[in-house]
């Protein structure tokens, strides 16, 4: 007990001593642990960002696009022929047991309207089972039923970019917006998921039974 109270003497001793060069070893040694902790907690950051980003998109998730058409040499690129129908959305359901859910889609630009305000959006036609492939949950109201697909009923669900465009901070749910000259009645609103990986809004987005859009 002695000696560790001797030896704790002499290093005070020798910290009074040499202020200036204590002061400063103590100050690369904090300087060095928060520089540690600060990198430790971007890294554990980016790492959740990167991961939230995934999630949004679907971590499991397989897209099949339409083929590429060629015209007089000049390539157009992937979608620019429609080679892919619901009946194979269907097959691939049937046939690739490893396969949980398929959800057949079609998409386009559209001018949107509600009042005085309108909007430049991508409207996408899909089913009830691409809200459970895109891990969407409902903001406010339903997403539209299999009943509506097959209706082709007139009904909209909403990104919160387009609500926030067309109806402000309003809940725009049982409300009717225009969209290619055509009544829809807004019957839910996606609750937002940012950006994606790519840097695309995934909130600038308006669904559609598939029947309807089509149509």
């Amino acid at each position: 007990m002695n000696k560790l109270v001797v030896s704790v003497k002499i290093a005070l001793r020798a910290l009074l001593v040499n202020r200036t060069r204590s002061a400063l070893t103590m100050l690369g040694i904090i300087i060095g642990v928060a520089a540690v902790i600060a990198m430790v907690g971007v890294g554990a950051g980016a790492t959740a960002r990167i991961q939230a980003q995934i999630q949004s998109i679907g971590s499991n998730l397989i897209i099949v696009l339409p083929g590429s058409l060629s015209s007089n040499g000049v390539r157009l690129g992937s979608g620019a022929v429609a080679t892919l129908t619901e009946d194979d959305a269907k097959a691939i359901a049937a046939e690739c047991p490893s396969v949980s859910v398929v959800a057949p889609s079609v998409r386009g630009g559209v001018q949107v309207v509600y009042g005085s305000n309108n909007w430049a959006t991508t409207v996408q036609g899909v089913t009830p089972d691409y809200m459970t492939i895109r891990d969407y949950t409902m903001l406010s109201g339903q997403f539209f039923t299999n009943q509506d697909v097959d209706a082709a009923a007139k009904v909209a669900v909403l990104g919160e970019t387009v609500v926030q465009n067309l109806f402000g901070n309003g809940d725009p749910t049982g409300q009717v917006a225009i969209i290619k000259n055509v009544l829809f009645t807004v019957v839910g609103v996606l609750t937002p998921k940012g950006q994606s990986p790519s840097g695309q809004d995934q909130d600038d987005v308006i669904l559609l039974p598939i029947s309807t859009a089509t149509q």
